[in-house]
């Protein structure tokens, strides 16, 4: 059975994302840094449709943790290839540039970006040898447009757009491609606090997106007949696009 990984794949967007790509018979690995009550959860689901999998709680920004557990996972399960690889793991610490924390940086550009090298290098290297992978990459409307008080997550999801298309590239002759999903307005834990009424005015699908919405995208990018489709950025954004 081929497998999936799915970073930061216990809520919102991530979870969604796990729970179709079992739809499609992948063997999916949700993985989450803290919350193990919502990987579980999200684990349930999995199975409660019929689909298989486990959780797997590593933090990205950790490069120890990712070559120990998740290499160590890739070791020990020779058996369940990685196939597709959907970086989705990212925070926000939302703050103008002028009052930002060093910390505020380092932690979403660490977590987003780095996140995104270190698991992308462990697991490109098996795909290589299989000669096969679907590697998409969710980044942002903010890593597009650019969002004030955003210039940490921005520059994160931006680096990870400009990854995508050199990586693309690179990988593109043994049948692996590279491809990002950029989401705007998501009702998720993450837009919790943003007025959908007063932003919804913004976008011309006159709403909100849903997780699902973006997960059936990174579905397309995922499936075998979209082999052609490489260092693409697809956005998922009612057609706010600026």
């Amino acid at each position: 059975m081929n497998a999936a990984l799915v970073t930061g794949g216990s809520r919102g967007i991530g979870r969604a994302i796990c729970i179709t790509l079992a739809k499609q018979g992948y063997y999916v690995l949700v993985n989450y840094k803290g919350n193990e009550e919502a990987a579980a959860e999200t684990l349930a689901i999995i199975m409660s449709n019929g689909g298989a999998g486990q959780t797997l709680q590593f933090d990205v920004a950790d490069k120890a943790q990712v070559e120990q557990v998740l290499g160590g996972w890739m070791e020990a399960n020779e058996d369940k290839k990685i196939e597709v690889l959907v970086n989705n793991a990212g925070i926000k610490d939302d703050v103008l540039l002028m009052w930002m924390k060093d910390e505020q940086w380092d932690n979403v550009v660490n977590t987003g970006l780095g996140g995104f090298f270190y698991v992308t290098r462990l697991v490109v290297n098996s795909m290589l040898r299989q000669r096969y992978g679907r590697i998409i990459n969710v980044v942002s409307l903010s890593g597009l447009k650019g969002m004030p008080g955003q210039t940490n997550y921005s520059a994160a999801k931006g680096g990870i757009i400009a990854a995508t298309k050199a990586l693309a590239q690179e990988v593109g002759k043994r049948n692996i491609t590279v491809n990002a999903v950029a989401p705007g307005f998501i009702k998720t834990d993450m837009t919790a606090d943003i007025d959908e009424g007063q932003f919804k005015a913004l976008i011309p699908a006159n709403r909100f997106g849903t997780p699902e919405e973006v997960a059936h995208a990174v579905n397309f990018l995922a499936a075998k007949e979209a082999g052609y489709i490489t260092g693409h950025v697809l956005s998922v954004n009612g057609g706010l696009y600026t």
